[in-house]
């Protein structure tokens, strides 16, 4: 039990205990509720219940949909973001708050990955991350046999639900950033698919003490999926509009393991060399020497070959202890070109 928190009907947050934690995992894994129907009960209802990685178990004393809807309300998700519902959420009858907070908590534990949603956040936003979740797995599904798994890494998965990504896309395409596509991004540039992103970092194979480079930063949304996941992030863009504009978002967003440079990524970053894996978002003729000369023996490199009016492969670069390199096409993809003077 790591915290208690005391929610009144109109889902505010009450008690001493708000922010605590104590491994960092999920906060308020246990959570104390007393729902105070319209406010006006003076012996409210006790209802308990333990909430672990987006799951909910427990018991209560004959009032669920009550429990559930104040649950969701105060309940601190996976990540350290509050879940605050809308304003109207205190005006509603007490059975339709409980068919709305049913609802919230389903898309809470659909899949089994928590719903992250920032303070303040609509939920409309939540819930489209969530659809472009369920779309990622349906694509994981529909290519199983070319890249060779059924489901990608839990980890990875939660990752991508919790990152914003309507906040890399520009505000005309907005409304479209949780949609299963690529996205413009300015100066002939795209915002990757959502599943190839997923794919990409979960072909990395990466842990939490790695260091990785990215060449081709764009809007920055793969690079904050990858922040999440390691120690420290290395991006590179060629196009300087694009990298000023990347290292503003990612410093207002606070994703602080993410140092960028305006530079040819063809050549790499060799003051932070060598890498764990390296990740390439733009497609190369060939996979560039300095990149697998920067790549650490174990170490495992992602990117997309071939011209941009023939077929591309999504290819998968090990290095092996001895300093061999052994590739392995993944399946036809098309991104922009890696452009440079190379």
């Amino acid at each position: 039990m790591s915290a208690a928190a005391w929610v009144d009907a109109h889902g505010a947050v009450t008690g001493t205990a708000r922010g605590q934690t104590t491994d960092g995992v999920c906060p308020f894994s246990f959570v104390r509720l007393i729902p105070r129907y319209g406010g006006l009960s003076s012996t409210p209802l006790r209802a308990y219940g333990i909430v672990e990685s987006g799951r909910v178990f427990g018991e209560n004393g004959g009032a669920w949909g009550s429990m559930v809807a104040d649950l969701v309300s105060g309940c601190e998700r996976h990540g350290g973001s509050w879940l605050r519902l809308p304003a109207f959420w205190g005006r509603m009858t007490g059975l339709a708050r409980t068919a709305a907070g049913v609802a919230v908590l389903a898309l809470c534990t659909a899949g089994g990955f928590p719903l992250a949603v920032s303070a303040g956040e609509d939920l409309g936003l939540a819930a489209q991350r969530r659809g472009m979740i369920e779309a990622i797995e349906d694509t994981v599904a529909e290519t199983s046999m070319e890249i060779g798994k059924e489901r990608l890494d839990p980890q990875v998965m939660a990752i991508m639900a919790k990152v914003p990504r309507h906040e890399f896309v520009p505000e005309n395409v907005r409304e479209y950033a949780y949609r299963n596509r690529p996205l413009p991004i300015g100066h002939g540039q795209t915002i990757s698919q959502p599943y190839i992103v997923a794919l990409m970092t979960d072909l990395l194979a990466i842990g939490p003490e790695d260091t990785v480079l990215e060449v081709g930063t764009g809007s920055a949304y793969q690079a904050a999926v990858l922040s999440e996941l390691v120690k420290d992030i290395y991006t590179m863009e060629i196009i300087e509009a694009l990298g000023r504009q990347a290292k503003a978002r990612l410093e207002r967003l606070g994703y602080d393991n993410v140092q960028t440079r305006v530079g040819d990524g063809y050549y790499g970053w060799e003051a932070h060399a060598p890498f764990d894996g390296i990740i390439v978002t733009a497609a190369a003729s060939h996979v560039p020497p300095p990149l697998v000369q920067q790549l650490k023996p174990g170490g495992r490199m992602v990117i997309p070959v071939g011209s941009r009016f023939f077929t591309q492969y999504l290819m998968l670069v090990e290095k092996q202890p001895d300093g061999s390199v052994k590739t392995r096409q993944i399946l036809p993809v098309r991104f922009v070109p890696l452009t440079g003077e190379h």
